[in-house]
């Protein structure tokens, strides 16, 4: 990792895929500590609008630096988004369905005639596809409704829809709120696992910048790390540049965050490992429910170099 910068720092922009909680906590804390800078990277934390908007952004070259549901970031690439994989943050997917059962519903066969509430840009709304064939469900047996991030809750409540998608690290909200009503059905459960948010790179800029973009990395990992060992600091970096964060809550996403950080693979190899053949399951996942409008390589969609495998996971600070 080089250390301070004798020219001027390189103005770096990094789109998130939602607005910044616990799990963009690291970036927040690398920043506050000045290990960007120390490297000569002037960091702007753009908050975001989806996988899908962020995928976008980063593949037209509209920001350097982006994060992305990784399959969401293939269907963007068969489209000629102009990006690649650098670092999985979560190497499980956090994809997760919620609803009442008072609403009728017991389970995903009992999806079909309700609403799901979701953004455009969300991630589980692009992906409906696989889920709904893995579920055995009609793609088009439900209606999905525009409900923003931070409104999916108030929604379930309020029964403008009878289910919501969200990721797994705002589980216990949804715990606390709703009580044994509560169901749930993570993707992997119904046998779907695609790599869920990673650092994604604008292919030109990775070429341009290999130094840069491995220093990115490589702090951001070391960011993780920090977090893991101890997340009350990086906690407090975000919450001074976030407004109208619950503490508590953030921490109780963070232990969720940790559970989905953790694979065979981010423990031996690098925290944020991206695996091969993983991928390649990714991308049969995505072309098989999806269709992939101009197929490619789907090893030319990541790389692992970037990566310090010195860094790794640390599975003793996960609680079962």
């Amino acid at each position: 990792m080089s250390v301070a910068s004798s020219h001027a720092a390189e103005t770096v922009n990094l789109t998130l895929n939602w607005t910044p909680t616990a799990d963009h906590s690291p970036f927040y804390y690398a920043k506050a500590q000045g290990w960007y800078e120390q490297a000569g990277i002037d960091l702007t934390i753009e908050s975001g609008r989806g996988s899908g908007v962020s995928a976008l952004k980063v593949g037209s070259g509209g920001s350097p630096f982006g994060i992305a549901d990784l399959a969401t970031a293939l269907v963007a690439r068969s489209k000629g988004a102009d990006l690649v994989a650098l670092m999985s943050v979560y190497a499980n997917t956090g994809q997760t369905f919620y609803w009442l059962k008072s609403y009728g519903v017991n389970g995903v066969k009992d999806f079909a005639g309700h609403k799901i509430g979701n953004p455009p840009g969300d991630a589980s709304r692009v992906m409906w596809p696989a889920f709904a064939k893995a579920a055995g469900i009609a793609p088009d047996a439900v209606n999905f409704v525009n409900v923003g991030p931070t409104a999916k809750i108030a929604a379930l409540k309020s029964h403008t829809v009878d289910i919501i998608s969200d990721f797994y690290n705002e589980h216990d909200l949804k715990v606390i709120e709703f009580g044994g009503d509560l169901g749930y059905l993570n993707w992997k459960d119904i046998g779907l696992n695609p790599y869920g948010n990673s650092l994604i790179v604008n292919g030109a800029y990775l070429q341009k910048n290999p130094k840069l973009v491995e220093d990115f990395v490589r702090i951001s990992q070391k960011a993780f790390a920090a977090c893991v060992a101890d997340v009350a600091p990086c906690l407090k970096a975000l919450l001074d540049n976030v407004s109208g964060l619950d503490r508590e809550n953030q921490e109780r996403q963070w232990e969720r965050i940790k559970f989905l950080m953790t694979d065979e693979f981010t423990t031996t190899r690098a925290l944020g490992w991206i695996d091969g053949a993983r991928m390649k399951k990714d991308y049969e996942l995505v072309q098989t429910y999806l269709g992939m409008e101009k197929p490619f390589d789907v090893e030319t969609a990541f790389t692992t170099k970037m990566l310090d495998p010195s860094i790794k996971m640390d599975a003793s600070k996960v609680r079962k």
